[in-house]
């Protein structure tokens, strides 16, 4: 099999497990000839903890903003092979304070990226376009539409209303490709995650550990109602291996079909997971306070303790300025923490019985996912090696 694969967003942290698994050979030795990864910065194959291998090209200095005609160059000047690409997972972002801003850039570099690998690549079998938990309006908390949209979430409700349908960059995206690709001999599909397993949740903990010694109680810095609120993990690494094997069995008849990616069928909760990934780290997990005030906020405790994290850059030669990164969205944790405090679990039936002669089967519980995030946090020195418990 000739099957060769762009993933643009390579270094994001979804990205980043797409060309892993790639590279690993998922999902078995033979079926990958070549893996592109397209990066928004300069990334060497060391910093980039992927395996030395020499189907790997990593290409940066792309400007998906750039016009139609100037990106195609870009491609065809730096992509080695690149009318044989058979595969483009799609998971480039670029986030801006400015929404509307926002709104444009991710429509159009959508745009302009499938348009040039179509133009571009004669062998192009399947798209990918990674979506979101958004789609189901789990951003807008409060006021999430639980009167047409409810849970279990599964794929076959209807988008959001307005005003928020027009509000969303997912649905003019969606439209657009849906209309682009209906003639095309290629075919695609959009994967839905919850919140990605990120690494913000690795700095708290391992700073908590370090200034409040470990063996302590760490109460679980959001609210009491997220404390029980059902939704299912949806880890970088199971996202990948879902959407691969999309990829490569999804019957033709399912053509532009959208999926729920997930770790494993059944929804779990911060208090079924906070005791485990508190332990990692040598501590005990504890509900929040029942007085909100008391609550931690993720955030706030790592600026306030950022001159206990600067020696510890120094002394275990961690990547400098991650703990309070510009790149990290203003109070995603206090929204992934206490603003989610409502059940959004998943309906996985469609992803695990697709295609129907060979449906997805692996499952992954807390500690397969999370556990896996923080070794590599470990290993590109983001956080200390002597971080997990002995």
């Amino acid at each position: 099999m000739d099957n060769r694969a762009i993933v643009f967003g390579a270094s994001g942290v979804t990205g980043w497990s797409f060309v892993n698994e790639l590279l690993r050979d998922y999902p078995e030795e033979g079926v990958w000839n070549r893996v592109v990864a397209m990066t928004n910065r300069t990334l060497n194959q060391e910093d980039s903890l992927w395996p030395a291998d020499s189907r790997l090209q990593i290409v940066s200095g792309v400007n998906l903003l750039d016009s139609q005609e100037v990106i195609e160059g870009a491609l065809r000047e730096k992509v080695q092979d690149l009318e044989k690409i058979t595969h483009v997972y799609y998971l480039a972002y670029k986030a801006s304070t400015n929404l509307q801003q926002e709104f444009q850039d991710a429509v159009s570099m959508f745009q302009r990226s499938t348009t040039a690998m179509d133009r571009l690549s004669p062998a192009l079998k399947f798209v990918v376009l990674q979506t979101g938990a958004k789609m189901y309006g789990c951003h807008l908390t409060t006021e999430h539409p639980t009167e047409y949209i409810h849970v279990p979430l599964s794929e076959d409700m209807p988008r959001l209303k307005q005003p928020y349908h027009d509000m969303l960059f997912y649905h003019p995206q969606l439209d657009w490709i849906s209309e682009y690709a209906r003639d095309k001999k290629w075919s695609w599909c959009e994967t839905r995650p919850d919140i990605i397993i990120g690494f913000s949740i690795g700095i708290f903990l391992t700073l908590f550990a370090t200034v409040e010694g470990h063996g302590v109680e760490c109460p679980f810095p959001g609210t009491l109602k997220s404390w029980n609120a059902k939704s299912n993990d949806s880890s970088s690494d199971m996202i990948a291996r879902q959407t691969i094997h999309l990829s490569l069995n999804l019957p033709a008849k399912q053509k532009g079909k959208g999926f729920n990616v997930a770790d494993s069928k059944q929804p779990s909760t911060w208090s079924q997971k906070w005791p485990q990934l508190a332990s990692y780290f040598g501590l005990k997990g504890t509900p929040p306070p029942t007085d909100p005030t008391q609550a931690l906020e993720v955030r706030s405790y790592i600026k306030e303790h950022l001159s206990v994290w600067k020696p510890l850059e120094q002394v275990h030669s961690l990547k400098p300025d991650i703990a309070d990164s510009s790149l990290v969205y203003p109070g995603f944790e206090h929204f992934l923490l206490s603003q989610f405090d409502f059940d959004r679990q998943y309906d996985m039936t469609k992803m695990y019985s697709t295609p129907a002669e060979k449906p997805f089967t692996e499952e992954r519980g807390t500690m397969e996912a999370w556990g896996g995030v923080f070794d590599r946090m470990r290993a590109g020195r983001l956080i200390p090696k002597g971080a997990k418990a002995n």
